[in-house]
């Protein structure tokens, strides 16, 4: 493989055989020790993650500069377009190219959409918008962008925008002076210039109310912040990546969000498509939570029964990847050797031990007690009155919980129960 160059030949073989050295001095330190303190296996292990940060740092130029190569080739010669590939070519390939991605994605054409574009994205420092539904891995999304771009070893800040009351979210996003206000007792940095030269993910930026919309254009218009109670202009150069899970066009008719912040934070657009899109991934997922959490809880992975297997790659998953994550975890938690349907959360549990999943997450009653046939036909009657209820609501959940005399986060743990979103209700103008 050709490699990256900064300086001519001669510099780039300097570099990888430098790399090489410090990599060959960790391999004979750990081949000739007859035994290691726990402060040198931590040094060793800082030392391999400074390793690993610097071929990074090279692996990034080096794309970059064949991406500019053959970009060039494509100006300059007529060569005709090549080949489509399929879905399992173009996982191959964004592998192939150090893709970095952590965790596990499959061959869904909506993903790898997303990824490709994030691969592009990545390099350059315009602002990205990722929209999906609530768990479908979009901050994962924006350290794929980080990881992937040239700001990969600056700070990677996260804001949820949807959990800051409206009294701080100045001070949080820009930082305050001493005395600005009752309980300021110092000078305090600003989530922007934490995350000066690097990254700021702005996570949930439909919760973001006006007047913080307002405060957010003029920072990406200007690139300076202004401390509370300071006047005082500070630059920052922070690279924006904003989420949210709302569809943010439909908010700007209703007047909650800005169509100008719009448009400079969705530069670059990436969808998420939801788990129930992408059922392909769902066993490498499981087989990927299951590691995870077996290592996390520091026991053996846990073995699955066929009937929990077959639930798990029928379930509607209205919580996505962060919903099987979680299940994962749970069994890994309160199962033995084995995992049972016992030890599914209950409101997602089949309503008997031979009870069939089917693609929408609802149960086949076959073979089942005239108990439990009852409680399943309760459930769909549930279902289909929730259904009702949305169309005439037009899918406004609060008017729902309104005209029920229901407490509203009662009626969300309804919804998610049966896979019910109130988007899909909603009237089009």
């Amino acid at each position: 493989m050709k490699l990256y160059n900064p300086g001519g030949e001669r510099g780039s073989a300097m570099s990888y055989a430098a790399l090489l050295e410090k990599i060959e001095i960790m391999r004979s330190t750990l081949r000739w020790a007859t035994r290691i303190e726990r402060p040198d296996i931590d040094k060793l292990l800082r030392q391999a993650n400074t390793l690993r940060d610097e071929v990074m740092g090279l692996s990034h130029k080096e794309r970059f500069v064949q991406a500019i190569g053959t970009e060039r080739r494509t100006e300059t010669t007529a060569e005709p377009a090549p080949l489509e590939l399929s879905t399992g070519e173009r996982r191959q390939a964004l592998l192939a190219r150090s893709f970095v991605f952590e965790g596990t994605f499959g061959d869904n054409p909506k993903l790898l959409d997303a990824l490709e574009i994030a691969e592009k994205a990545a390099p350059t420092d315009l602002p990205v918008l990722v929209d999906g539904e609530s768990g479908t891995g979009k901050e994962l999304m924006a350290k794929v962008i980080h990881a992937n771009g040239a700001r990969a070893d600056k700070p990677y800040i996260s804001v949820n925008c949807g959990a800051i009351p409206d009294n701080l979210l100045e001070s949080e996003l820009f930082g305050h002076k001493r005395g600005a206000f009752t309980g300021a007792d110092k000078d305090r940095k600003g989530k922007f210039e934490s995350a000066h030269k690097g990254t700021i993910f702005l996570d949930e930026i439909g919760e973001l109310p006006l007047i913080g919309q307002v405060k957010l254009l003029r920072v990406l218009q200007s690139h300076e912040i202004q401390r509370v109670g300071s006047d005082e202009t500070i630059s920052v150069d922070a690279r924006i990546v904003a989420a949210t899970n709302k569809n943010l066009r439909k908010l700007i008719e209703t007047g909650t969000f800005r169509e100008d912040l719009f448009y400079r934070l969705s530069v670059i657009h990436v969808t998420l498509p939801p788990l129930r899109e992408r059922r392909d991934e769902i066993p490498l997922l499981i087989a990927w939570y299951g590691d995870e959490s077996a290592e996390a809880l520091k026991r053996r992975p846990v073995a699955l029964t066929p009937r929990l297997r077959t639930f798990l790659l029928g379930y509607g998953y209205p919580g996505n990847i962060r919903e099987l994550r979680n299940i994962m975890y749970r069994i890994s938690c309160l199962a033995g050797e084995t995992a049972d349907l016992a030890h599914l959360p209950e409101d997602i549990r089949p309503a008997a031990p031979g009870a069939i999943a089917r693609p929408d997450g609802a149960v086949s009653a076959a073979g089942i007690s005239m108990a439990e046939a009852k409680r399943v036909a309760s459930d769909e009657a549930e279902r289909s009155c929730l259904e009702r209820g949305l169309q005439e609501v037009g899918g406004t959940v609060a008017e729902l919980a309104r005209r029920w005399d229901m407490n509203r986060s009662h009626l969300q743990i309804l919804l998610k129960k049966h896979g019910l979103h109130s988007k899909d209700f909603r009237k089009e103008h």
